[in-house]
């Protein structure tokens, strides 16, 4: 299944990578310029926690690889040698060299501690950028059994909760790209598919939600940048850890992870299990039959063949079988259906240092899955099933350039994308929609696409000014074709009285569609479709024009203001069609949308133990019909709608989280996490059946538009790090997820995602060996 031997050798002959990190090496010297061994230095961002801590050699020499793209502070400390302190940005794959000369005690001029407050904001970014470090978001308290990162995001501004993990990036729907160690995923990775990404593998995430930096294409309402753990340089052979987790619904869960390496070779592998009774997020307040379990896998080699030249091998596996929720009725009537998944992805890679300001990476990767929807005996009003197989292969290469004042960076790529789909579909109630036809119908279709792409972006620092100047372009062949020029450009200023970065930008996207069942909901070779009355129209990639001010602001030196205002007109917008709630979704668009949000995020550095952030987030998305594509079996909202413009499900009014931790001597730590949803909008046919009533007192329907009730949902998780000499030896957490076990509504009847019911309260516990 995963050994295509075409496929597989044109990936490791390529041996590419797309390199999304840094590189710092460096010297500490004296005021002799003698070198100083055993000194420690200090790589780290006080507002994403990132932190990275290395002794000198014999030589003075210290190294950091793997590091994020941010602004740092590089601290060095040695005995008998005041402090030296340095503010560097780390923007490029193109290594970094510098040297740092300590002062003896008592002679060297104190840090500034206005120059230190400078690390709280980012005068070089026009983009709307937040990053958070594995030592920030492992603390982060989230519903048990949570696969994905998609509660990580959701502390960021810019995103509404979704069911089973779902987000809807800025009034769009699941339209994001997760790149990992540089390879692009741009599948359904959330908990409705069970494929999501494990953020334990994750050393930091990079979230891109507005200027998007050219390079990126495709589904760039979001765009999730993740470097995950590396053992090269780690200073020990072998190191890992055990974790075991409970929690309510009989859910448990363990993850083994393990790392090690030299100064040129490098691991780390990881291995995620989980089985619950609670899978899915409930249909109904019963909370009928949706267990499931899933196991995950990841490993990562690093080898540095010489200062010049590293090469890098990730490969990312998992599967998951689970219970499809079930609506009361549908429960009585024995239906029992299960749905399952595979993946599997691989990227090998190469970077070189051509010079001291350029080098050049390339990637090459490979990603498949597979859906299966299986039937049952008792399915109602329809029966259906589901196999569906999609790969994707990418060949990409990036030239970077540090040239004066300009920062280039270049590339190309193109992308292969085969897709096969089959799907049964059979009317099994007498009541349900008399006009469908009631014969079993069969789709089943082979297809290939295409995306070529190039890009190239110029970042110019020029006096209080940055600029950037970047152009891409994607030609796309799949049941439709087109071509779209993208300027992407954007300005930063700053006013260094008050420390504040103004910023302005213009992005021109081509969003191309979702390849989930993407051939049935528009093949012209569609016979289900046709039988079904709907029309044959293939769906088209979305374009996009974001307008988007914002501003950073210091406070204090402890606090940082991120806020943003953007405007978004979108043609052929992409949504989906959720199939009775199963979680297999056909892709629809609609002709227009337009969207105007507003955000704010605010972090707190640590004072007296406490640390914290607070988002709040406002969008308004109106959409007008007609659609394209979709199935919306046993719903009315095409024919209720008609052709007027409409608020969309995606549309939220505020949505505000936050996030208090606490410690204490360095071992004990606290985390309390609170959302408020002012509600989605819903687009209720049917409030009446029996199924859904009693959700409707958690329903405004009489509101215009109608919406699910507002809900404030609390969790909490308390830990304890046992810490002997310098090594954690085992740790021990305990959350509440839903403290006040709060009934509230994701969705209510919508065409677009179904039914589903917020999480119950539920209790775990945590513990985890170190080796």
């Amino acid at each position: 299944m995963y050994r295509n031997p075409i496929f597989l050798s044109l990936l490791f002959s390529l041996s590419g990578f797309a390199q999304s990190t840094a590189s710092l090496s460096g010297t500490v010297v004296d005021t002799q310029n003698s070198s100083v061994s055993g000194a420690m230095v200090t790589l780290g961002n006080p507002v994403t926690g990132w932190r990275n801590v290395t002794a000198t050699s014999a030589d003075g020499k210290f190294q950091f690889n793997n590091v994020p793209w941010d602004i740092y502070s590089v601290a060095v400390a040695g005995a008998g040698f005041d402090t030296a302190e340095r503010r560097i940005a780390l923007r490029s794959p193109v290594p970094v060299e510098i040297q740092l000369t300590l002062q003896l005690a008592g002679q060297s001029i104190a840090i500034d501690v206005a120059e230190d407050a400078k690390l709280l904001v980012d005068s070089q970014s026009s983009s709307t950028r937040h990053s958070l470090s594995s030592e920030n978001f492992n603390r982060l308290p989230s519903q048990a059994g949570t696969r994905g990162l998609e509660s990580v995001l959701l502390s960021f501004p810019g995103f509404a909760a979704n069911a089973n993990g779902a987000i809807h990036p800025r009034g769009a729907h699941n339209q994001m790209t997760y790149v990992i160690d540089g390879m692009p995923v741009t599948d359904q990775l959330t908990g409705a598919f069970a494929n999501a990404i494990d953020p334990s593998i994750a050393q930091s995430v990079e979230l891109y939600t507005g200027n998007v930096p050219a390079e990126f294409g495709s589904k760039v309402s979001g765009v999730a940048s993740i470097i995950t753990r590396s053992g090269i340089s780690s200073g020990h052979r072998f190191r890992g850890s055990t974790a075991l987790g409970w929690s309510e619904f009989d859910t448990l869960s363990q993850v083994t992870q393990a790392s090690g390496g030299t100064e040129r070779f490098g691991y780390f592998a990881s291995v995620n299990t989980m089985k619950s009774n609670r899978f899915l997020d409930q249909v109904s307040l019963e909370n009928l039959f949706n267990g499931g379990n899933s196991e995950r896998g990841f490993t990562r080699f690093d080898w540095r063949q010489n200062p010049r030249s590293q090469l890098r091998l990730s490969l990312l596996s998992g599967r998951s079988s689970f219970q499809v929720s079930n609506l009361a009725s549908q429960h009585l009537a024995g239906q029992r259906q299960r749905q399952s998944l595979e993946d599997f992805s691989a990227s090998a890679g190469w970077i070189y240092s051509i010079d001291a300001k350029s080098t050049i990476d390339v990637l090459s990767s490979y990603r498949t899955s597979i859906t299966r929807l299986l039937p049952s005996v008792g399915d109602t009003p329809v029966s259906a099933s589901q196999a569906r197989h999609l790969t994707t292969v990418n060949i990409d290469t990036r030239y970077s350039r540090q040239h004066g004042a300009h920062a280039i960076r270049a590339g190309a790529g193109i992308q292969r994308f085969p897709v096969s789909e089959n799907f049964f579909f059979q009317v099994t109630s007498a009541k349900f929609n008399p006009t469908l036809p009631r014969g079993r119908l069969l789709f089943s279709e082979r297809r290939t696409g295409a995306l070529d792409s190039a890009f190239v972006e110029d970042r110019v620092q020029w006096k209080r000014f940055h600029f950037t100047l970047g152009l891409r372009y994607d030609n796309y062949r799949f049941l439709t074709s087109g071509t779209q020029l993208q300027p992407r450009v954007g300005l930063a200023y700053t006013l260094r009285e008050t420390g504040t970065v103004f910023r302005a930008s213009y992005n021109r996207n081509y969003q191309t569609p979702p390849n989930e069942n993407l051939l049935f909901s528009s093949s012209p070779r569609s016979a289900l479709r046709e039988a079904l009355g709907l029309p044959l129209l293939a769906i088209r990639a979305e374009r996009q024009d974001v307008y988007e001010v914002g501003l950073q602001q210091p406070l204090a030196a402890k606090w940082s203001l991120n806020g943003s205002y953007y405007h978004k007109e979108s043609r052929d917008m992409q949504d989906n069609d959720n199939f009775f709630n199963t979680g297999v979704i056909f892709p629809t668009s609609l002709a227009q949308a337009r969207v105007n949000g507003a955000e704010l995020r605010l972090v707190a550095l640590p004072i007296a133990g406490f640390s914290g952030s607070l988002s709040a987030t406002h969008y308004h998305a109106v959409v007008t019909p007609p659609f394209t594509g979709g199935l919306f079996l046993g719903s009315t909202l095409v024919a209720d709608i008609g052709a007027r413009p409409f608020v969309i499900d995606h549309d939220q009014t505020l949505g505000i989280h936050g996030v208090l931790n606490y410690s204490w001597r360095k071992r004990y730590w606290l985390a309390v996490s609170t959302r408020y949803d002012s509600g989605l909008v819903v687009n209720s046919s049917a409030p009446d059946d029996p199924d859904y009533r009693a959700l409707v007192p958690y329903v405004n329907l009489t509101g215009d538009p109608a919406r699910v009730k507002g809900r404030t949902i609390s969790d909490v998780v308390v830990g304890y790090d046992r810490v002997k000499g310098d090594r954690k030896r085992w740790d021990v957490s305990a959350q509440i997820t839903n403290i006040t076990n709060k009934t509230a509504l994701f969705n209510f009847q919508s065409a677009f995602v179904g039914t589903r019911i917020v999480a119950p309260r539920m209790v775990g516990a945590k513990l985890r060996w170190y080796f």
